[in-house]
């Protein structure tokens, strides 16, 4: 991404963006996000998709590993995961600003094994996050993309065809073969996806985990593997941050106290509930509720 493309498309994210906080746009699953100072930490779940800072640096904890972008870098969500994020570089003058694009897998797949870029190792894992530079072909097609902000009469017809061309690039690019992993039929990541969207819906609820890895053809040795591969965590540490992360966000929203909330989302004991979350979140479900501003909670569940 050259210098141009960088300072266009971040004065279109922040004309875009009211104020700090992830903003919806007028394309569907396009957000404009801006941050006029750093944040330590603010938790939520990355769905599957595209993120390009155009200014500022950002870092995203995933369990033990850490993943840092700025600006001509982008990062890719192959699957929903819960994440740690934290704003390192921002200020009023000049906000962290990022444009996050959301990937419609089956458009993807449908396209990688048009340009013969499906076949892919079924074998072959990936984790499910990574970072790489943007190149100016791929920063041209974004940019057009965001410049329709300006003639929204023109959404409509264009932004599906540029959202395929953003596609095509990344099929085609430098990293290419992690993204055609994503689509590959019947590939172990496609398998752990199938897995993450059933405890996702599920997470509430009780999960047999050697039900599930026979649901999506693995072995209980392989799921497990694999599954900490994708996500640096088990299936049932998966589940929980889900159940953690929701119980968060609806007593922020809704104003409803940790023993109602441990009960809604799969916890049989308050006093449980409120250990894990201290240990998760830093402190107690009250305190941490207290000391919260609704902005640093990613509405993703």
């Amino acid at each position: 991404m050259n210098d141009s493309q960088c300072t266009e498309i971040a004065a279109l994210v922040n004309k875009f963006s009211k104020g700090n906080g992830v903003h919806g746009s007028a394309i569907a699953g396009v957000n404009c996000i801006k941050f006029d100072t750093t944040i330590e930490k603010f938790s939520g779940v990355y769905h599957p998709s595209l993120c390009i800072i155009v200014q500022g640096k950002k870092r995203v904890l995933l369990e033990n590993e850490i993943f840092q972008y700025q600006p001509s870098e982008f990062l890719v969500a192959s699957v929903d995961l819960p994440v740690i994020g934290q704003i390192i570089e921002a200020t009023k003058d000049k906000p962290y600003l990022c444009l996050q694009i959301e990937l419609d897998l089956h458009e993807l797949t449908e396209l990688a094994i048009r340009v013969n870029r499906g076949r892919v190792s079924a074998k072959t894992i990936y984790p499910g996050i990574f970072i790489g530079d943007v190149d100016d072909s791929l920063a041209d097609s974004v940019l057009r993309l965001v410049r329709l902000l300006e003639t929204q009469r023109d959404i409509e017809v264009l932004s599906p065809i540029i959202k395929r061309e953003i596609y095509y690039r990344l099929i085609n690019g430098e990293y290419g073969i992690r993204i055609a992993s994503i689509t590959q039929i019947g590939s172990n990541m496609q398998r752990i996806s199938a897995a993450i969207k059933i405890l996702k819906t599920n997470f509430s609820n009780r999960v047999n985990m050697e039900e599930l890895a026979t649901e999506v053809g693995m072995s209980i040795s392989s799921f497990y593997t694999h599954f900490k591969s994708v996500t640096a965590m088990t299936p049932l540490q998966y589940q929980k941050r889900l159940r953690l992360l929701e119980a968060r966000k609806i007593m922020i929203n809704e104003r409803q106290d940790a023993a109602s909330k441990a009960f809604q989302v799969g916890y049989e004991s308050p006093s449980q509930f409120s250990r894990e979350y201290a240990r998760q979140f830093g402190n107690p479900p009250r305190r941490d509720v207290g000391s919260l501003s609704r902005i640093l909670i990613i509405n993703v569940l």
